[in-house]
């Protein structure tokens, strides 16, 4: 348990910033996880579904939610996947 003030202060900051950016990372998951859904299928949606990803990616590692090179690795896979099933 903290003792000083500044710890304790520390602890409760900590969790309104977890509780804050847990929605983001819910919806991040959500929209890549559609995204490659609809590449699995071959929907026509797909390369609209993987730009959503791609922005939500890009605000979250913007805002400093996510690592700027975990957003950048989870683009260039989703990119990876959309391009293979178009060159089929």
């Amino acid at each position: 348990m903290a003792n000083t003030n500044s710890a304790k202060k520390e602890i409760r900051v900590a969790a309104a910033r977890q509780e804050r950016n847990k929605s983001v990372r819910t919806y991040n998951r959500r929209t890549v996880r559609k995204a490659e859904a609809a590449i699995a299928t071959g929907d026509a949606a797909a390369t609209d579904n993987v730009k959503a990803a791609f922005s939500s990616l890009d605000k979250a590692a913007s805002a400093g939610i996510i690592h700027r090179n975990a957003a950048a690795r989870n683009k260039s896979r989703l990119a990876k996947k959309l391009n293979a099933t178009a060159a089929k």
